[in-house]
């Protein structure tokens, strides 16, 4: 029986975990960060909370027993997958990178490309009126400062009450969103700016497309560097990585 931990905490890392249940010989982990309050359980066994950095997450790795390690974090969470890389090359056990491609500017969209989450506050600055916020409760003080501004702001969980969060609504939701939805949040809400990270997948991507048909303006983060490493940007090739190492 060989044993995979899975960093989880997307839909592609639920997914994957479902169908590694199905595989004789192999028995997976998921490790979620803890952040969301009610997160959607994948199936297997499955542990919530940080490992304490590169020696923490090493640590587990031995004392679990861990063959394989598949990093299926958010494209933005890139400390754990720095921790992984690190931590899977002192253990010696083979690590794989579950990474979704980013969205790509198509005919019609009106993106602002930027570096940062300070650097969206800064684009919006001045130049909107009513903003759709789809960047999640950890960032919202980027954005307190901006109290000209009326924000509408979508996250799985509302933010703690001493938390800075700018004027207008909060919007406590998880996707996927279909395109009629996300089409008339920006009608109804009058939404001339969204500001989005460029986390790619289906789940989000409606509002890219209702923002590309309304003629929407989209201020789009910029996804940061990653460790090198091993990737597939599928369930279907991290699958394929799997069995590869079940025939070795």
């Amino acid at each position: 029986m060989m044993r995979v931990l899975i960093l989880g905490g997307t839909g592609d890392a639920a997914e994957l975990a479902a169908k590694v249940a199905t595989i004789q010989g192999l028995e997976a982990i998921t490790s979620l960060a803890g952040r969301t309050r009610e997160p959607s359980v994948p199936l297997g066994d499955l542990r919530v909370g940080g490992f304490g950095g590169v020696a923490g997450l090493a640590s587990y790795l031995r004392a679990m027993q861990i063959d394989l390690l598949i990093d299926a974090t958010h494209p933005f969470a890139t400390q754990i997958s720095f921790n992984a890389g690190d931590a899977a090359s002192e253990v010696g056990v083979p690590r794989l990178m579950l990474i979704r491609p980013p969205w790509e500017k198509e005919s019609g969209d009106r993106w602002i490309e930027v570096d940062s989450v300070e650097a969206a506050a800064a684009s919006v600055a001045n130049q909107a009126q009513r903003v759709f916020l789809t960047v999640g409760r950890q960032e919202l003080a980027a954005f307190a400062h901006l109290d000209k501004i009326w924000f509408l702001m979508r996250m799985i969980d509302p933010p703690t009450n001493d938390a800075l969060v700018p004027p207008g609504m909060i919007l406590c939701d998880r996707g996927p969103f279909t395109l009629n939805n996300e089409r008339q949040i920006l009608i109804h809400n009058k939404i001339d700016t969204i500001v989005s990270k460029n986390s790619g997948g289906d789940a989000t991507k409606p509002k890219i497309i209702a923002a590309r048909e309304l003629g929407v303006k989209v201020v789009m983060v910029s996804r940061p560097a990653i460790p090198p490493g091993e990737q597939v940007t599928d369930v279907d090739g991290a699958l394929a990585w799997l069995f590869d190492k079940l025939r070795d």
